[in-house]
């Protein structure tokens, strides 16, 4: 019989808010303490460079709101069943609760530490909060999982999503506190090095921010949204991805505030909706077929002769932005400086990595990974794995995007390239010339170098892509 006095730990990873939280809800509404903790683990530890420094600055964040609505975030670092155990026995604490995450090494994780903690006499409870739709919830007229995005979406779109839950008007605090470890002396964004310095300003951090950048959103942008957004050029995204990342909003806010907005009549509100189901379609995909992770979701590109070498000088010169391609170096700059990068960019760098370069989509897969701070694991993987072919709803193997005509169609007045690209240019710009403050310095680049000639050319690369598609008979 669960003791209804003793504490509730409060397992907090990729949920740093307070409001919309099903598990603070629940834990809250017990009437029992509730200790928030957060575990640095092996997980999190192996973040690159970007999301673990992103992450730490959550970590932060969330500690400080959470101290001023009289509670306190505690930190440990180690193996999570291990400290769980520990903070069990310290505390007294009769529960655990946490948010359900979804890629194959938290749901090991997890299931281990719900399988222990129960056996021991433990209450272990997961809740949603990370998607709208749970993964196993959403099958076909068969039964069984979806493969393409446009049937998804004609399924989940009249779906009821739950509304909002509210913030608790207060936290229970215990008669005690743990121990908490110091945050600086995890050193998040070591690896970060000087970049940090440089991706900082363009953060937007925590629960309120992320709440004003979606009324923002929904305000100002949303009803030029479904052209907008292919343009580089223009505001004319949601910038929501760093948040949801880190659940620092909850999707279900979003789908809400997409629903009034296409309610009112703003016309690109359902291509909101759909955007966040694109999401949902990621962590479909990865709960079903985890290999499209690490291995291509369509196995017989297994034998795809792409270049598996990240130290060519093509990489290389993809790596740090110097491909004589202009939009694809712009958006590599963009990323550097920002921590994150337009979907078109994305689009374009991935197609121009894996087709006109012939190199393969793990290698883009693993820079983002290290890069980004709105980093998400199957929104990633998906991403790379549409735009290289092998995976679903993929582009067909011969559409190779032309990344000079794309420039041409989305940034005609060369407003994003002259953002980005300071060589060559008598004033550059200063968020173009802040990448060579933000770029390891063995790189040893400057703005006054030439820029370089393209090291395949956009026709070129297309037909060299093209040959080895019709050599392997896709």
């Amino acid at each position: 019989m669960t003791d209804t006095t003793s504490p509730i730990i409060l397992w907090y990873r990729r949920d740093l808010r307070l409001s919309d939280h099903p598990a603070l809800s629940a834990a809250c509404q017990t009437g029992r303490p509730v200790l928030p903790v957060f575990i640095l683990d092996d997980l999190a530890e192996g973040l690159g460079a970007a999301p673990r420094w992103r992450l730490g600055l959550g970590v932060e964040h969330l500690g400080r709101t959470l101290a001023g609505a009289g509670s306190r975030l505690v930190l440990r670092r180690g193996q999570a069943l291990n400290v769980l155990k520990a903070l069990i026995a310290e505390t007294g604490a009769g529960a655990v609760y946490w948010s359900r995450l979804y890629d194959p090494g938290s749901v090991a994780r997890d299931t281990e530490v719900k399988a222990t903690l129960k056996a021991a006499g433990v209450e272990a409870r997961s809740f949603g909060g990370h998607l709208m739709f749970e993964p196993w919830t959403v099958q076909t007229k068969t039964g069984g999982f979806y493969k393409v995005y446009t049937p998804f979406w004609k399924s989940v779109r009249n779906h009821a999503v739950e509304p909002p839950v509210p913030r608790p008007g207060s936290i229970p605090a215990p008669q005690a506190w743990p121990a908490s470890e110091d945050l600086d002396d995890w050193r998040m964004g070591a690896a970060m090095d000087r970049g940090a310095r440089v991706v900082r300003p363009y953060v937007r951090l925590g629960e309120a921010a992320a709440t004003d950048r979606l009324d923002h959103f929904i305000d100002r942008i949303v009803a030029r949204y479904d052209t907008d957004r292919d343009r580089p050029d223009r505001d004319g995204t949601s910038g929501l991805s760093e948040n949801l990342a880190l659940g620092e909003i909850s999707p279900h806010r979003c789908w809400h505030a997409g629903l009034r907005a296409r309610d009112e009549g703003k016309g690109g509100a359902e291509t909101f909706l759909k955007e966040l189901v694109w999401r949902e379609f990621a962590y479909h995909l990865m709960h079903h077929t985890p290999r499209i992770l690490d291995g291509n979701w369509k196995q017989d590109w297994d034998g795809f002769p792409w270049n598996t070498d990240e130290q060519t000088p093509e990489v290389i010169a993809w790596t740090r932005g110097r491909t004589g391609i202009r939009f694809v170096d712009a958006a590599m700059r963009e990323m550097y400086v920002t921590g994150r990068m337009h979907n078109r960019g994305r689009m374009i760098v991935a197609s121009y990595l894996t087709k006109h370069l012939m190199s393969h989509w793990r290698i883009g897969l693993k820079w983002f990974e290290d890069c980004l701070i709105d980093w998400d694991p199957a929104s990633n993987a998906m991403g790379w794995q549409w735009s290289a072919g092998s995976g679903p709803d993929a582009t067909p193997y011969f559409r190779v995007f032309n990344p000079v005509t794309q420039l041409d169609k989305f940034d005609p007045d060369r407003a994003y390239v002259r953002h980005w690209l300071a060589e060559g240019l008598a004033n550059p710009s200063e968020a173009g010339l802040s990448y060579f403050e933000a770029i390891p310095r063995h790189w040893a680049m400057a703005p006054s170098d030439p820029y370089p000639d393209p090291i395949v050319a956009a026709d070129v690369g297309r037909k060299r892509a093209l040959d080895a598609y019709e050599t392997r008979n896709f």
